[in-house]
């Protein structure tokens, strides 16, 4: 019995950490909260929610895994350039690489798949 709540009480706290992590990457990446919520898949209002606290992300839903991508990314570009301004202009650049700006195709699940990647090869190499 212990062990079921102990279960679900670090779920919770797994879900408070991700969803405030989250929220604190893409305000430091530059994310605006109309793409912050088109990356997540939720409505404006739940963006709204989220920030203040009043919600939390679920992992049973999509959101648990394009939060984590995201925070992943923060991650990543964290470790290479070290410096948030930094970070927020490469994500308004354009990357031939991937072939935009990376604020731009982390909407789309599979652009947020590709930035993932290409910043974890990148992070790789330094």
């Amino acid at each position: 019995m212990v062990a079921a709540v102990e279960s679900v009480a670090s779920q919770a706290d797994a879900r408070q950490v991700l969803s405030k992590a989250v929220a604190r990457a893409a305000e430091r990446l530059g994310i605006s909260r109309t793409v912050f919520g088109r990356v997540l898949g939720i409505s404006p209002a739940t963006v709204s929610r989220l920030h203040g606290g009043a919600y939390v992300l679920d992992p049973a839903r999509k959101e648990w895994e394009f939060a984590l991508l995201l925070v992943r990314a923060f991650r990543s570009l964290d470790s290479i350039v070290g410096e948030e301004g930094t970070a927020r202009k490469w994500m308004a650049s354009d990357n031939r690489a991937l072939g935009g700006r990376p604020i731009d195709l982390i909407v789309s699940a599979e652009g947020l798949v590709r930035v993932v990647q290409y910043l974890d090869a990148s992070r790789g190499i330094v």
